[in-house]
């Protein structure tokens, strides 16, 4: 009983499940839905539809090169039936997923990093365009008040600065 991968999105096809599609060629296309099997007869590229496997990793949302991937090339060599072999075979796949599983959240995180970075930036530009907005509000909490609060937020905004520029130097 062997799970086949989809040719289209690279998911996973069990026993019993999807179709089977043979060329004249006699080249064989597994695919995991009817969806993936459609989009494949309207002769799409997986690599340009955002649902695939395929799109996620050309750009850069999923890990493409890693040494576990070697672990899921198929193999055609015939194995004389071994307990000990299997167990061994077993714990090293679990094992493998685990080392798959932490180096995903790592790269996910690394990924979202700069994505974080770039948010916050995006939402101080919203809030200095909708400075007229936050004034009137300021007015309401007493002018001296309002211009010790407008002080300071010009001087934290200004030393924010003052450190990106350091940064960038």
């Amino acid at each position: 009983m062997r799970i086949e991968k989809c040719y289209f999105c690279s998911s996973p096809c069990y026993p019993g499940h999807g179709m089977k599609f043979v060329r004249n060629d006699s080249k064989t296309f597994r695919f995991c839905r009817s969806k993936c099997h459609r989009n494949f007869n309207k002769k799409r590229n997986p690599r340009k539809v955002a649902w695939t496997k395929a799109y996620r990793k050309t750009r850069g949302k999923e890990m493409a090169v890693d040494t576990t991937f070697e672990f899921e090339a198929r193999r055609n060599r015939p194995v004389k039936y071994d307990r000990e072999l299997m167990g061994k075979t077993i714990t090293a796949m679990q094992r493998v997923s685990e080392i798959r599983g932490v180096r995903e959240v790592d790269f996910y995180s690394n990924r979202m990093k700069d994505a974080k970075a770039q948010k916050k930036g995006e939402a101080r530009v919203e809030i200095e365009k909708g400075m007229d907005l936050v004034a009137p509000a300021v007015a309401r909490i007493g002018e001296t008040e309002a211009k010790r609060v407008l002080e300071k937020s010009v001087e934290k905004n200004r030393q924010r600065k003052e450190r990106e520029a350091n940064k960038l130097e």
